[in-house]
């Protein structure tokens, strides 16, 4: 677990925080540029002198009543920017070694050849940064991050500095950090596309304080959070394939509880798990499950609640129908017109059908 409460004031910004983070998996700070995610990432490292409290797996680093404060040398760390900070006179694998040496051989959590395996670098360890292209040189320096065996792993915009190709190419790599370390991750972003494929939580920030945290499934699906506000407003489910119909390029996927989703063929074996994004703009409602259509994804659904703006409605849905009370299913979003909201009279609690029309895969 990782607990932060930092307060710090500058001339026009005040940064107020208390945030409690989970000790595994990747936590995003999300939000407009100026809200602070740097800010908390920097007080996190020691490289910004917040007043406050900072604990990683119980050791304190920070206590600000007590008179501990951990310089950013002695905190184990792995921090990674914008711009790979590689040594330019160095080849990769002299790079690589560089955060070998920050850590004594006992100490050694992450292995050479592991890291280089994760990253996918092994052909790269003869070459200088000048000769790699930017998802390559992130790649390295991502790596040489884990050699120094952090209890805590800092990435602050990794891909902001990438194009479109680069970063499709480096998203990968995140993937099978977060599937095979234990470590934790926090990883501050403006990108919903990050956050939507890596995040297992979510902190939303907003001008200096923290507006919602939790689990990145829970707050995507809220109404009442700016999140649901842009275009690709949406939710994330987990889900397990369960067979292909290679005739018509297709696979099935089960998602938790019981719904089921068809999406393109993909080439996972029956029982991987994936993780998919459905977008509110893809997502219909009606009051019984259309047989004439094309949509093939037709969802049992209970409407839980909405919200309007002078155009449109944001409705919020838990899978299922329950004959007492709520389902306790995975939730989806769905976006309709305010003349549909008024012509269908929906009302909270009514069992609907979400007609899913576009379906994600984050990979």
């Amino acid at each position: 677990m990782i607990g932060a409460r930092l307060q710090l004031a500058r001339r026009g910004f005040t940064l107020d925080v208390d945030l409690q983070l989970p000790g595994r998996g990747i936590s995003a700070l999300f939000g407009p540029s100026g809200c602070g995610k740097t800010t908390v990432l920097r007080a996190l490292a020691g490289l910004e002198r917040a007043q406050g409290r900072v604990t990683v797996d119980g050791a304190v680093w920070q206590d600000d009543a007590r008179g501990v404060f951990l310089p950013t040398h002695r905190r184990p760390i792995g921090y990674v920017i914008q711009e790979a900070a590689l040594f330019p006179h160095l080849d990769v694998r002299r790079n690589l070694a560089y955060g070998l040496r920050r850590v004594a051989q006992d100490q050694r959590r992450v292995p050479l050849d592991h890291a280089v395996a994760l990253l996918g670098i092994g052909h790269l360890l003869a070459r200088r940064p000048a000769t790699l292209s930017g998802g390559e040189r992130q790649r390295v320096a991502i790596a040489r991050a884990l050699l120094t065996s952090p209890r805590l792993l800092l990435m602050d915009e990794p891909l902001a500095a990438l194009d479109a190709a680069r970063k499709a190419e480096i998203l990968p790599y995140l993937e099978r950090l977060h599937a095979e370390l234990a470590m934790p991750v926090v990883y501050v972003t403006h990108a919903m596309d990050e956050v939507a494929r890596l995040a297992d939580h979510l902190v939303l920030m907003e001008a200096g304080g923290v507006r919602a945290a939790g689990p990145l499934a829970e707050l995507l699906a809220r109404t009442d959070l700016p999140l649901t506000g842009a275009d690709e407003a949406g939710v994330v489910l987990q889900a397990r394939v369960i067979e292909h119909d290679r005739g018509y390029g297709l696979t099935r996927l089960q998602l938790e509880g019981d719904g089921v989703l068809w999406v393109g063929a993909l080439p996972d074996a029956p029982a991987t798990a994936v993780r998919v994004r459905v977008l509110a703009r893809d997502v219909s409602v009606a009051r019984s499950a259309a047989t004439d259509t094309s949509i093939l994804n037709v969802l049992p659904v209970t409407l839980l609640g909405l919200h309007t703006d002078p155009a449109t409605a944001l409705l919020g849905l838990a899978l299922g129908h329950a004959d007492t009370g709520l389902p306790d299913g995975p939730r989806l979003l769905a976006r309709i017109t305010r003349r549909s909201l008024e012509g269908l009279r929906l009302q909270p609690g009514e069992a609907l059908f979400a007609q899913v029309k576009g379906v994600s895969l984050m990979r």
